[in-house]
Parts: C-alpha cells; structure tokens; sequence
C-alpha cells in the first residue's frame, strides 16, 4: 500500500480538480465544502478514499486478474453480460480489507466522529467512478449509495459494496456506450455526515429549467425523508420554481410555482433488520403539506445561484433538510449535462390537428408528440418482452431499465416527478415521456394505440389513437430584427418557458382567464363565501382544490400571481401586459361555485364584464383578489416589469372608478412604475381615445371585438362571415384614429390579434399606421416578424 496520506482525502482538502482521485462526486464535495462555505452554502463534512486506495485493494488482494479475465470473456461474448458482473461483484466482496488500508478508513470514521461530537456517527456512503461527471457522461445513479451506516465493521462493508457496483450490469453496460476502458475507471468512496432528513426532507435542484432549457430559473423537487426516493422516482414530490434575476434583491420572493406532489412515502431510518433504511407511507398532515416552506425555497434557490455561478454551469444538485435542527444542506453536486449542452439554434413546434379524447395526465419531459402502441412492463425482470418502438408504460425506472428504455418510442411512468430516473434519462435519449400519471399502468393496456404529447406546456397529456399531428422547424438565427415591436400572446404558465429562446419583445397579452380556469377552476366569490355554498359537490371540490392553504381566498391570490409570475419570468425584462379577468357571465358561472353569483344573461358578450364588474358591489370583492395577486407579483415577487390591462372599459366615468379600486388595493397608476393600459375595443374607446389616454398609459387593441361591434357582426356567425372583416375601411379608420389621438397624448398603441400574421398587408398597415408593438400566438410569431421586417424595409424603416 502507498500509505495513509495517499488513502483518504478529507473534504476540505479537495478541490474539482481532483476527479482523477478521487471522482466527480467527491470532488465536487471538496470543492463546496473547501469554498463555498464561506458564502453561506452548507454541506456536511466528510471524506473520500482515493482512486490509490481502489488499486490498492485490487492488486493486494489479486482480485485485478480476475475481472480482467472476466471482461475478457465479456468481450468475446465467451459469456454474458450479468454472468461476467455477477462473478466480478462476488469475488470483490469476498475479499479482506488489505490491513493498512482497512486502518486508514476506520482512522478517518473515527476522527469524523470526533468532528461531529459523537461516536459512530451516521453516515452516508456515496460511489464515485474517476471519470464520473464528465461533461459527456454523467455516470448517475451507475454505482450504490449506502444510507444510516453506523459502526467501522459496517462501514468497512458499505465501501466494499461500493467497489463491487462497479461491475454491476448497468454500469458495465455504460462505460461500454461511452467507450470507458473498464481497466481504467476507478472508484472512490465518500462518506459524508449524515442530515437527518429521515426525519425531515430532502430533493433534487437544477439551476435550470429542465425541460425547456430556460436558465432563468432554480427547479426544486422535494419529498419527505432521505432522498433516495426522489432520485429513484419511487415518490411524486412536490415542486417549486424561483425566477433567478430577481432574488439579488432580498426582499423579492420570486417563487414563480408551488405544486403539491403526493408523496405517498418516505424512507427513514430503520431500527433493525438487514437494511438500515426503509420506506413507509406518510401521514394524511405530510402529504397535504409542502415539504418547504418560502424561506427555505429561498434558501435553497440562493445556493443554487452561487453554486452555478461558482461552476460557472448550470447544476444538478442534491439537498437535504434535517428534521432536528431545521438546517438545510447540499449534499452532491454535478454539472447538468442535457439541457446545458443543447444550442437552440432551431426550435421544433409541434401542431395536433386532430386528437382523440384524453386517457391519462402527468408531468411532461421533453417538448415533443409522439404516436405509437403501448407496451405495458410492470416489473424489471420482464423487460424482454419489451416491444422495439413502442411506448413503455411502467411504474417507475432505475438504470436497469435502461435498456429498454433506448428502444422505446416514449415513456410514461404511474410515479416520479421531473428529476426522477424515467425523466433525467428520457432527457439524454431525447424522448418524450410523462411521468407522476398515477395509474398509466392500469388505465392503459399493451397494444393500445396513443399519442403522447409534451408540447402543450407542463401538463403532458396521453390521447387516445394515433394524433393528426405536424412538426415545423424554426431556425431562430433567420429571424429577422424590426423596429415595431413584436410580442406574444400568453396565456397557459406551463408552456411561457417553452420559448424563452424566441427573440420576442415580451408578452402583449396575457389572459389571467385562463389562469384562473386551469389553475384555480374555483369562482373567487365561492372562495371568499365557501360556507355559503350550496351545492355540496363545489364544497367538496373547493375543500379538496385548496388543500395546505390557510384560507381559500389566499389559495386565489397564490395560484393566480404565481401562474401570471411564470409568464412575467419568460418576458422579463420585457413588458409583460395582463389583462384582467374578461369572462363573461356565462363563463363565471362555469366556474366552481359560480353559477350561486352570476346573473343570467340574453346576451353576455355586451353584458356584465370587464370593468364594469371591477367596482360594482356584485363582483368587487372578487376584483379585489385580483388586485391582490397583481400587488403580490409586482411588490413581493419583483415583477416590476407587469403591466395592467382594463378590458371592456365603456366609458371615461367607469375608466375612473376602476382606477379607484385599484389605488384601493395599493395599485396606483405611477407608482412603483405601474402602468395601466386599457383595451381598445369599444367604439367609445376610439371616439373619447384622447380623454380616455389622459388616464391610462396605453391601449391595445382587440381587433376581433372592436371589428365585431363597430360592423354589429357576430364574428361567430357562419351566415355572416363573409361581413367580418379587420380590413373593412371604417374598421381601419378606427385604428388610424386611436393611434392618432393616443401618440399626441403620449400613450403607446399595440395591437393583439391573427390579423398580422393571416394577412400580410394588414401587418403593413399597422406597420405605416405606426403601431408600437403587435402580440400574436408564439406559433405565427416568425411569419408576422417576417411580414414586419419587409413592410419596414419598403417604408425606408430602419430596426
């Protein structure tokens, strides 16, 4: 042996330099531990055997001969794949620790007890292969973690397992994809102080978005107990999103998403047995309850920030909460190696024309649709009879799964949540896959033909049949540059961080409507006057929607600033404008709880909506909420970049009363840089434009309404479709005048519609009318860019 110092590497003395030593992990450990505690991030203490101290115990005790005859035979396919790791794992383990060697790592628990204040101290031991965490190969999840070892004889056992996973399948199986001599790769072996997160929680964070590649944000899953669970997908955690730019300001809480996930069960320390862990259910109280509160989500979303920056790369880490104390710790960090690697030169955009009904939901990984017969797999042992290109419909995976997993089409998974193994594998294959769906494996069946698509926002949606479905290709360097403004239209949070890479001028429009029908669903006067309800079924579903919250008006302003938050995040810097709330009564009394409060209407369309709701005493209190939620993305979360919206604004009188409401809740046009904009979609927004821009700091238009009611055509009609048209001169004239009389007041004008980007000279109109900006669905954004660019070129406009 080469002696003690040779051995074991203490944490502090390592730096990420030293993967030849003692492996990515490891090393990555040192690095943290040795310079990052001084700003605050805290990992626990520990030490790392050496790649030495591996060869050491190969050549010592003669088992190098051995392995190196097995691979050999592996080579040759003299014998298979699982007989050659089997063979190689049991003569490992059959060994004696080479005494000076043994010395060492027992001298090293004993002097971090020391540390630690206590004898036989808890620890985690951790593999860590020398070419571990390459930029091209990650090697996770290929060799073991032990949890809860206790004692030098077990440690001793714990870290010959650890040498013994070298060789098993899996990780035989990588090396050989990635062109690793198996001669070659060493292992070292961390053992970290123990958090006790058994009785607390822990999780995964990446200093990017996963899915979409946005590296603006810190994804944080989290799951009762240790974190095996998470990282193995065995559990659906519940998951927080942070807007990086904004936490610089430490009074901001930027926390963009807050999704529940169920966790059904946690893995804690066991008291006896052969196993020192163990998984049991949790309680009703855990699983109704997030595992973080803000502060720690702030915590964790700031370390992750100084971790990337120190890294210089967006990362993949592992964190744990410990349930005695209420610390939080990093416990492993890594480079992220999918979504970082990725040049988003080209965009490819998914359009299902025709789709079947809706079988399954889950969270979705990756961007894509994909059609394909199912192949339902419940257990490894059975993997081969998976189907070449089928969809693997499965529990959960881990790397032995991995096989297959390279022959699927897609994947969908019953458990796990979008740092589980199905999703971090799925990334690297670039499949599409849906996992945390609850019940895949029960509701679908082996043969059944589906689509799986993950290009409708977070939500990864399985239809039932093979999809109608087109794919296009947008090649972001052929976009050209134009002075007017060309903005997105907005309205599902799950899909804004999906074209991030767009070059857009920010979000034009972003409908609260939908937020509050997809992610609320309740009416906010049902909220505000739960124990008034009557039907007994909104109650039950109300009670069940607003669970972990203290109040169920607050569950209105949480999840609507937090939907709107995800899409002000995908603008920022740019000017995010939210219209608020423009159902129509018939639309509010479709909500939970609705039909109790909304009047019934001949004709909703010119009934009682847009802001003659906002201050009337049928609807303020709902408005007000509204407010709030604008005052907490703006004040609280930082979204100073959020513009108000005021639709179906009638008249001058009305203009001023909203503006009162809002100054009520703390929303005063100017202060704090808060401009409101009212929609132009009124006749009498055209007729009063110069006193209604007296109050408001822009308008945009809503070419669809203002065309219906200025020719009196329902633009649904089919026996008058051909009358409805943004083209017709008094339609036209409409536009010309509120431009006009909006520039001389010093407003700024937009429009919001298809109209540009259907007809190419009515994009040169606005463009000669001097519009100031043009929002449009982030599908027709390159051709109404393109419609811009070549009506600015003939106008001599320079961008």
């Amino acid at each position: 042996m080469s002696g003690y110092q040779t051995s074991i590497k203490w944490f502090d003395d390592l730096r990420r330099g030293d993967v030849s030593s003692v492996g990515g992990k490891n090393s990555s450990l040192g690095e943290m531990v040795s310079t990052l505690n001084a700003k605050g991030v805290k990992v626990p203490g520990g030490f790392a055997t050496t790649a030495e101290a591996f060869w050491g115990f190969i050549e010592e005790s003669g088992v190098g001969t051995f392995i190196s005859e097995r691979m050999d035979e592996l080579e040759k396919g003299a014998i298979p794949l699982a007989e050659a790791g089997s063979a190689i794992r049991r003569e490992i383990l059959k060994q004696k620790w080479p005494e000076e060697l043994g010395k060492a790592i027992s001298d090293a628990y004993a002097e971090l007890g020391k540390r630690a204040g206590r004898k036989n101290v808890d620890v985690a031991v951790r593999s860590s292969a020398t070419a571990e965490d390459l930029p091209d190969a990650s090697f996770a999840g290929q060799q073991e973690t032990f949890l809860n070892i206790q004692g030098e004889a077990d440690l001793l056992k714990a870290c010959q397992r650890c040498y013994a996973s070298l060789f098993t399948d899996r990780a035989i199986s990588y090396r050989k994809a990635k062109g690793f001599d198996h001669t070659k790769v060493a292992l070292s072996v961390g053992v970290q102080l123990m958090v006790r997160s058994d009785i607390g929680g822990s999780g995964v964070m990446f200093s990017i978005d996963t899915e979409s590649g946005f590296d603006q944000v810190v994804v944080i899953n989290a799951a009762w107990g240790l974190g095996e669970n998470v990282v193995q997908g065995a559990v659906d955690p519940d998951e927080f999103v942070v807007f990086k730019p904004l936490l610089k300001e430490k009074k901001n809480q930027p926390i963009v998403e807050k999704r529940l996930g169920a966790k059904k069960i946690k893995m804690i320390y066991a008291s006896g047995g052969d196993s020192p862990v163990r998984n049991v259910p949790t309680s009703k109280a855990e699983r109704a309850q997030f595992v973080l509160n803000d502060d720690d989500i702030m915590t964790l979303a700031r370390w992750a920030v100084i971790i990337e920056d120190h890294y210089g790369c967006p990362m993949d880490m592992e964190w744990a909460k410990d349930g005695e104390t209420g610390e939080l710790f990093i416990v492993q960090a890594r480079p992220e190696t999918v979504q970082s690697r990725k040049t988003g030169a080209v965009l490819h955009g998914y359009n299902i024309k025709k789709k079947g009904d809706v079988l399954i939901k889950g969270l979705s990984v990756g961007e894509a649709v994909v059609a394909g017969r199912v192949c339902v797999i419940e257990d490894v042992k059975d993997i081969s009879q998976f189907v070449e290109g089928a969809i693997l419909v499965t529990g959960t995976t881990d790397p032995d799964w991995v096989p297959i997993m390279k022959k699927a089409a897609g994947i969908i998974t019953d458990h796990g949540g979008r740092t589980s193994h199905a999703a971090i594998v799925s990334r690297e294959l670039g499949l599409p896959a849906i996992v945390g769906t609850g019940d895949a494996t029960h509701v679908l069946h082996s043969e059944q033909e589906v689509t799986i698509s993950c290009a409708e926002g977070d939500e990864g949606l399985v239809y039932e049949g093979i999809a109608d479905y087109e794919i296009e290709d947008i090649d972001l360097d052929d976009i050209p540059k134009t002075k007017t403004r060309v903005m997105f239209n907005l309205a599902n949070p799950g899909a804004a961080f999906r074209w991030w890479r767009v070059p857009a001028d920010g979000v034009g429009l972003a409908r609260m409507e939908f937020v509050i029908n997809n992610h609320i669903k309740a009416h906010p006067l049902a909220l505000i006057h739960f124990d008034q309800l009557k039907r007994d079924a909104d109650k039950q579903e109300i009670a069940d929607l607003t669970v972990g919250y203290d109040s169920k008006p607050e569950f209105f302003v949480d999840r609507l600033a937090r939907g709107l938050g995800r899409i002000a995040a995908a603008a920022w810097p740019n000017p995010m404008i939210v219209r608020m709330s423009d159902f129509k009564t018939n639309e509010y009394a479709g909500l939970l709880g609705g039909a109790q409060f909304e009047p019934k209407e001949e004709n909703p369309m010119i009934g009682f909506r847009g802001a003659s709701r906002y201050y009337s005493p049928r609807y303020r209190e709902g408005f007000d909420l509204e407010c709030q939620a604008i005052h907490r993305l703006r004040e609280e979360m930082g979204f100073t970049n959020v513009i108000m919206m005021i639709p179906f604004c009638r008249s001058i009188e009305e203009a001023d009363k909203v503006l009162a409401v809002m100054a009520d809740n703390g929303l005063k046009r100017g202060e704090n840089g808060l401009q409101v904009f009212v929609m132009c979609e009124i006749p009498s927004n055209v007729i009063l434009a110069g006193e209604f821009a007296k109050r408001f700091d822009g308008f945009s238009i809503g070419s669809n309404d203002l065309t219906q009611l200025t020719l009196g055509v329902d633009r649904d009609s089919e026996e008058l479709s051909g009358l409805f048209s943004e083209h017709d001169p008094a339609v036209k004239w409409m536009i010309e005048n509120v431009m006009r009389e909006a520039h001389k007041a010093g407003a700024k004008v937009g429009l919001c519609g298809q109209g540009p980007s259907d007809h190419p000279e009515f994009a040169e109109f606005l463009v000669e009318t001097g519009i100031d900006t043009i929002s449009v669905t982030p599908d027709s954004f390159v051709a109404v860019k393109r419609h811009v660019a070549v009506a600015e070129k003939r106008l001599g406009i320079k961008p």
